[in-house]
């Protein structure tokens, strides 16, 4: 455990903690989910946005944006390297329609097709 034993124990227990000295995750989804949320708000009806930043980051904000307590955001998972998730907004708020994905959905249209 080292250096960090016990800030790795707490997290172990779900405690916050500031690994390293860094932000906590609830401050990383009060910095983040606003700023995804100001270029949503500005998409064009039908309109995607592509989002990209360390997986932790997004996991963050992808539990700010559901609307999920901080201490329920671990069970989303980690985000692989070079994947991502897809979320979209419906009626009741934002909903969470694949995560960790690695494979593009079929059929994958472009401007060659």
């Amino acid at each position: 455990m080292g250096r960090f034993g016990e800030q790795y124990a707490a997290w172990k227990r779900g405690e916050p903690v500031r690994r390293g000295g860094g932000e906590l995750e609830t401050e990383v989804a009060d910095r983040a989910a606003p700023v995804v949320l100001g270029h949503a708000d500005k998409l064009p009806d039908g309109g995607t946005l592509v989002v990209v930043s360390h997986g932790g980051t997004i996991r963050t904000t992808i539990g700010r944006l559901l609307g999920l307590e901080a201490h329920h955001w671990e069970g989303l998972g980690g985000l692989s390297n070079c994947c991502w998730s897809v979320l979209g907004e419906g009626a009741r708020g934002w909903r969470l329609l694949e995560h960790n994905a690695g494979t593009l959905p079929e059929p994958v249209l472009g401007d060659d097709d």
